[in-house]
């Protein structure tokens, strides 16, 4: 089990309302509930391993380069020599290195890359699995790691982690008309603006989706504007036309690498605690409450 922890601790602290603090007035909503959602997890599916896979660096510049908008609009501070600092709810900021401390208090693998976001490193574990995999998170562009062969999931949350939408090649192709493979293409082609992707101008999802149902993918629909027998409208042909210097650095921003070089950490699920003194110095300390003896109780189990 892959955890897009970003992704799940902005859930919670959205979700858990900020009434919950610590002994000395400090909000810990995000910590408590990104418990609560492991708690869950873990109960639920029974991972044999789980990863907390973290953003050491959530707008890598290689993407910046070719895309110079890629999460251009969530940028709080520049920062030439490192990660850019996004712009984060001022109570959310100082829950991270707590959220942090306790995982590794608990023994949960914590695994975050230099120069790449969580969704590489999911997409590297993922790619180096033996096993099925289930991927967590609120983030659809992980969708183009679904893969039924390999037994790649994903698990949506809906509301909390209480209510999960499992995410497999037919409910892509319901949905969106393609398989894990392809979402990649289809993303790319419609743009997304929460990520700062332009897109093909005119070039929405459900053409998107009969582009690529009619010629298989991204290089397929590329070669058919240069072929005029292919069944393309004129404003098509010219659009793909215009955005050819976009869609050729697009996927390398749009898909997840699965080359990262991954550090050799222990993934398997603790039944007990690594540091018990610390934890129980970080239970006092932050008052985790009910929220962390839960998920100790279920991981002794």
């Amino acid at each position: 089990m892959l955890l897009d922890t970003a992704s799940l601790y902005f859930r919670a602290y959205f979700g858990v309302p900020d009434s919950v603090r610590a002994p000395d007035g400090t909000p810990v909503n995000a910590v408590r509930g990104l418990l609560d959602f492991i708690d869950r997890l873990v109960k639920d599916h029974r991972p044999d391993q789980l990863v907390a896979c973290m953003d050491a660096d959530w707008r890598p510049h290689w993407r910046v380069e070719l895309i110079p908008s890629y999460k251009a609009h969530r940028v709080a501070e520049e920062t030439p020599q490192g990660p850019d600092t996004e712009e984060v709810p001022d109570t959310l900021s100082p829950q991270v290195p707590v959220i942090e401390a306790v995982l590794d208090a608990l023994g949960i693998a914590r695994v975050g890359v230099a120069g790449y976001e969580a969704d590489d490193v999911i997409g590297t574990y993922t790619a180096r699995a033996t096993g099925p995999v289930d991927i967590v998170t609120g983030d659809r562009d992980l969708y183009q790691l679904v893969d039924d062969a390999r037994g790649v999931r994903v698990l949506y949350p809906i509301k909390g982690v209480g209510t999960l939408a499992l995410t497999d090649e037919a409910v892509l192709r319901e949905k969106y008309g393609v398989d894990g493979r392809g979402y990649a293409d289809l993303a790319l082609l419609r743009g997304d603006p929460s990520d700062g992707l332009p897109g093909v101008a005119g070039i929405g999802e459900k053409t998107a989706a009969k582009l690529l149902a009619e010629f298989g993918d991204l290089a397929g629909i590329q070669a058919a504007v240069d072929d005029p027998g292919a069944k393309l409208t004129p404003s098509q042909r010219r659009r793909l036309t215009e955005a050819r210097p976009y869609l050729a650095v697009a996927p390398k921003v749009v898909r997840v690498a699965d080359d990262v070089p991954l550090p050799d950490v222990d993934t398997t699920l603790p039944g007990a605690p690594r540091d018990a003194e610390a934890l129980d110095g970080l239970a006092t300390r932050w008052g985790l409450g009910g929220s962390l003896q839960r998920l100790l109780a279920t991981l002794a189990a």
